[in-house]
């Protein structure tokens, strides 16, 4: 899949993969052509490997401790739109998944508990208010497009379409890093559900509702 397109605001009536393409420009190692400043100085980039090694599961903890302890200091940054990249982010009793282009922290993720960066994870700096107001509305794209899985009634059902769209975004590898709990908490079903959903073939994808 490639990122072709360079509107700011992702339209209604998508699928992850789509709504991705619509948010950002072409993918660049460097971000260049966004709207935001250069990437974060501090723990900004993150490259998901599998297996890890101790030392790479090392790093990883430190990298999501530092993003951690940024947004609950209210800092807001952006998840880069033109890499294929994400944030899962530990609520209390829930978790939400910002994809590309869309805002973390500020006053939203003053009650996040823990994050897992998805792909090759790039967070920029909103250059403006209009910048920052702009990733909000993505980050809400996104949410509106989780509450479609947890609208389904049946829990394996809602474990099935959250796994199918993250892999038909995401490479088999960036998958295999995230854990059971983190899906789980994205549609509230319990992690064996989601461990039972990721060996069951010929998963369902839905679009967003228009």
């Amino acid at each position: 899949m490639t990122l072709e397109n360079d509107q700011r605001l992702p339209p209604q009536g998508h699928d992850m993969s789509t709504l991705s393409h619509d948010v950002g420009g072409q993918p660049s190692g460097d971000g260049s052509g966004a709207v935001f400043k250069s990437e974060s100085s501090t723990s900004a980039t993150y490259s998901k490997r599998h297996p890890k090694s101790p030392k790479d599961t090392m790093s990883d903890c430190d990298e999501a401790w530092s993003i951690l302890s940024r947004l609950k200091a209210g800092e807001t940054l952006v998840v880069n739109s033109r890499r294929r990249n994400g944030l899962v982010l530990f609520k209390p009793f829930h978790a939400e998944f910002a994809g590309p282009g869309a805002a973390v922290g500020g006053q939203l993720d003053v009650d996040c508990c823990r994050v897992i960066p998805v792909g090759n994870l790039s967070l920029l700096e909103p250059e403006s208010y209009d910048d920052c107001q702009r990733a909000f509305k993505i980050r809400r794209q996104w949410i509106k497009l989780t509450q479609q899985f947890t609208d389904q009634p049946k829990p394996l059902q809602r474990a099935q379409m959250i796994l199918n769209q993250f892999e038909a975004y995401f490479d088999a590898e960036t998958i295999a890093n995230i854990p059971d709990e983190a899906f789980a908490r994205l549609v509230g079903v319990l992690p064996h559900t989601i461990r039972g959903a990721r060996r069951r073939p010929g998963q369902v994808a839905v679009k967003m509702k228009t």
